[in-house]
């Protein structure tokens, strides 16, 4: 086998009260990614698409990640990385992320799975911290794992998958690009204990409203004191496309990532139907291009086709 071709999903993170720490895969969209072996210990990048992504290996995510994995291994062969992108860069549901994890998850296949996905999840932190000045896994834990997943911890990486009930996301992305460095400049540097504590309470009852099923409870406990006050002023209309989603009969929800994006979780698909349709109607009057995706919160991440 020298060629593996992978999909990787698009994913939500930060989950309203679980900032850099909680995130879930969607179903759509995805990035297409196909690697193959070659002669040299290198990665070549190779794009489909107008976005003008770097191909310099040291300059793009895929290529630090991939490049991660091959020192480890001490291989003396290298990857070259095909990449045809569904997820916007900038779009705020894990563009970079997909990208990565799906070159690994490809790589990794050639290597006859050689690394855990917990292994993976490393190789893969080392590229975001080019796209966000942060090691962070939020987006690239349930990339790799699937479902819902709580980053517990960094140094060391400690991933934990969570139950979760059958929901439906329903996610807006203008058109528009946030970069993830100039939306963590906005972030506050201390945060009042009370807010904090706030914080931590409703992360905790998140959690546990996932795992008992607990949609009303689930609902309640997303709300964000430390981050969403300061990033939704970059986001046009988030004030009323979560007002008109809530009215529908949404759960609950918020910036997806560092933005633009905005996803409102639902109890069943029909309701986030009922919640794309109110988000077409607050966008469609600015005039900015948007996409929106209805999605079940996705079992499976990165995986080879």
């Amino acid at each position: 086998m020298h060629e593996v071709r992978a999909l990787a999903p698009a994913t939500v993170s930060n989950v309203v009260c679980g900032f850099d720490c909680l995130g879930f895969a969607l179903d759509e969209p995805v990035d297409e990614t196909v690697v193959r072996q070659i002669a040299n210990p290198e990665v070549r990048i190779i794009h489909h698409d107008d976005f003008g992504l770097p191909t310099e290996p040291d300059k793009n995510v895929v290529g630090i990640s991939v490049l991660a994995m091959i020192r480890d291994a001490d291989l003396d062969f290298g990857f070259e990385v095909e990449i045809t992108k569904g997820i916007k860069p900038g779009s705020g549901i894990g563009s970079s992320a997909a990208s990565s994890c799906g070159a690994v998850v490809a790589a990794n296949r050639l290597l006859g799975d050689r690394y855990s996905k917990l292994e993976l999840v490393e190789f893969v932190m080392q590229g975001e911290m080019l796209a966000s000045g942060a090691r962070h896994a939020d987006n690239v834990a349930p990339c790799i794992f699937g479902g819902m997943t709580l980053v517990r911890s960094t140094e060391p990486i400690d991933i934990v998958t969570l139950a979760h009930p059958s929901i439906f996301a329903t996610v807006i992305h203008p058109q528009i690009e946030i970069k993830t460095a100039d939306a963590r400049a906005v972030l506050p540097q201390s945060v009042p204990l009370i807010d904090a504590t706030r914080q931590w309470a409703n992360l905790g009852a998140f959690v546990a409203a996932a795992s008992q099923g607990d949609l009303r409870l689930l609902g309640r406990s997303m709300e964000d004191v430390v981050v969403e006050p300061v990033r939704k002023g970059l986001i046009p209309k988030f004030d009323e496309v979560k007002e008109a989603s809530l009215a529908v009969g949404a759960l609950g929800g918020g910036i997806s990532g560092s933005g633009p994006a905005m996803f409102m979780l639902c109890p069943d698909a029909e309701t986030a139907s009922k919640v794309r349709e109110a988000m077409r109607l607050v966008y469609e009057p600015t005039g900015i291009d948007f996409k929106i995706y209805c999605s079940p919160i996705a079992g499976s991440g990165a995986r080879v086709i």
